[in-house]
């Protein structure tokens, strides 16, 4: 407990400062291309066409799901992946990317993974904009169920602070546990219905263990939002097995962090 406290307070303290440093990862990640922040949309929107194309036109397995167009339950579930998919990687990469902070500054180690995924998050919130316009387009208007959005998106946000503090501590320590996290992505991205409904499985032991995945907790939940206008109590078993995963991600933050915090800088 003595190290959470240690975390958020140096959050506190240094707030201004993690603001300033995720606009100013923003600005690096986008800066010297032509298209500038119109990068950030490009790769989404070409990703989601062809996935589209390939389930819809190509296998012709991407007709409606549960009354829903293919295109809608796709968009409602790719968004949010988007943002998990840096997450895992580049959240894991976070303190080597600016090892400068730890090895030429006194600076927190524990707020960089943090502005790296609010830089991420600001992203997401446009994707978002956009997916939102496309529910409008297609005749879906804003009902209560939209109110439990930002229920979902802080906890995507807050487990994945949790997660790139754990991982890009280790990371720091090893490139090798790096480059393991990367070459999972891919398996990741498969094995958590982003591409198909969890639900359809029918074997219970199997659909538990799949929903211990917090990517399918938050991918699932943007789904009750717009498309199956479902609460998050009502799936009293996907919000329990998260809450569990996301207790377990703040222990494992908690303790490579006290371990390895003053190892870090002469790794580095």
């Amino acid at each position: 407990m003595s190290t959470i406290k240690n975390i958020i307070k140096e959050h506190v303290t240094w707030r201004s400062q993690i603001l300033k440093l995720a606009k100013a990862d923003i600005i690096k990640t986008y800066s010297g291309a032509a298209l500038g922040w119109a990068w950030a949309l490009v790769k989404p929107t070409i990703t989601i066409f062809v996935y589209w194309f390939a389930f819809s036109i190509g296998l012709r397995q991407g007709g409606e799901i549960n009354g829903h167009p293919f295109i809608l339950w796709l968009v409602a579930g790719i968004v949010p992946w988007f943002f998990m998919s840096d997450m895992i990687t580049q959240g894991a990469g976070a303190i080597r990317k600016y090892k400068y902070l730890v090895t030429k500054m006194k600076f927190p180690v524990s707020t960089i993974p943090t502005f790296v995924s609010l830089s991420k998050f600001a992203v997401h919130l446009i994707l978002l904009v956009i997916a939102i316009i496309i529910f409008l387009a297609f005749g879906y208007r804003p009902d209560l169920y939209w109110l439990q959005l930002p229920f979902y998106m802080l906890c995507m946000l807050l487990f994945f602070i949790f997660w790139a503090l754990f991982s890009s501590m280790l990371s720091a320590m090893s490139k090798d546990f790096l480059n393991l996290v990367k070459s999972f992505t891919t398996a990741i991205f498969w094995l958590s219905g982003i591409m198909w409904d969890v639900n359809r499985i029918h074997t219970e032991w199997l659909q538990i263990i799949l929903k211990f995945n917090p990517v399918t907790f938050i991918a699932s939940g943007y789904r009750n939002v717009f498309i199956y206008r479902t609460w998050f109590w009502e799936d009293l078993q996907g919000l329990i097995l998260f809450g569990i995963t996301f207790v377990i991600m703040l222990i494992l933050a908690a303790w490579s962090y006290k371990k390895l915090l003053k190892e870090i800088p002469d790794v580095l």
